[in-house]
């Protein structure tokens, strides 16, 4: 693992902690390194492996939710180029690049497939150049922008995607970074009324009903002494809010694992991660 630190990009935003953003500190875990950490990337420092070694002890499913949600977004990104005809992906809350990211699964099918990638992270806009290898006919984009900053990063994407035609809106792993005093409900309500209708939603979270007791209090209180973000559980029911007035695919809205899964991928393990995928009327 690298422990050298990387150099936050001059371009990497405004002042920390502006709209939220986090600032630029190896000294503290942060989510995208922490993800990177649990698929086996490079991309981290000591304080994040510290943390997430920490939480696997009283949450070793947490291990495993990683590596499903990676594997969920790449069968959420094929169903809908292959089978939902989408060639506009707005990936929102990139983390840092690893394999199998949304342009590589949706131009393996479709090479006219546009992506635009959006974070506020420093460490993954040091990464984004891997971002940017899409094909000549499908360009792939990287925007600095925060989600709570919705209207902005909205003007953004429209100047590099075509909104009068359907786009697919990926948020995976970022809301329940997000309290309620954040209204992410609203944050994704605005996202969406922007897009025109046949456009879909995919969204995984971290379930406060699919940890137990003594895993989720281990968990917070980990979390709320080492890490940047806080991390906001939300139950099945509050999940589904947030497909409010949308037609939610099949199997509905399930743990990550239980998105389709593949042939043979049966009984790897329990996530603690709801997820769905929704269409707008």
């Amino acid at each position: 693992m690298a422990d050298s630190p990387l150099e936050a990009p001059a371009s990497a935003g405004g002042a920390p902690g502006e709209t939220g953003r986090p600032p630029f500190d190896t000294s503290v875990a942060n989510q995208a390194r922490i993800y990177d950490y649990l698929l086996g990337g490079t991309s981290n420092y000591p304080a994040d492996r510290a943390a997430t070694d920490a939480v696997l002890k009283v949450a070793p499913e947490l291990g495993f939710s990683a590596r499903a949600n990676r594997a969920f977004l790449g069968r959420a990104v094929r169903h809908l180029t292959a089978e939902a005809g989408i060639r506009q992906f707005l990936d929102i809350g990139t983390g840092i690049p690893t394999a199998g990211n949304v342009h590589q699964v949706a131009q393996a099918i479709a090479p006219e497939a546009r992506v635009v990638y959006v974070d506020y992270d420093p460490v993954v806009l040091a990464h984004s150049h891997e971002l940017l290898a899409g094909t000549q006919a499908g360009p792939t984009h990287y925007l600095d922008a925060d989600l709570r900053d919705t209207g902005a990063l909205l003007a953004q994407a429209e100047r590099l995607l075509d909104f009068t035609m359907p786009v697919a809106v990926t948020l995976l792993m970022i809301l329940h970074v997000m309290p309620d005093s954040e209204d992410p409900y609203a944050i994704v309500a605005t996202v969406m009324e922007a897009m025109p209708s046949g456009s879909y939603l995919a969204l995984s979270h971290l379930g406060s009903d699919l940890l137990d007791a003594e895993a989720r209090q281990g968990f917070e209180g980990i979390v709320s002494q080492s890490a940047q973000q806080q991390y906001v559980g939300r139950d099945h029911d509050q999940m589904a809010r947030f497909f409010a007035g949308m037609d939610v695919a099949e199997p509905g809205l399930v743990r990550v694992e239980e998105w389709r899964p593949d042939a043979g991928s049966a009984g790897a393990g329990k996530s603690a991660l709801w997820c769905a995928l929704a269409r707008k009327r």
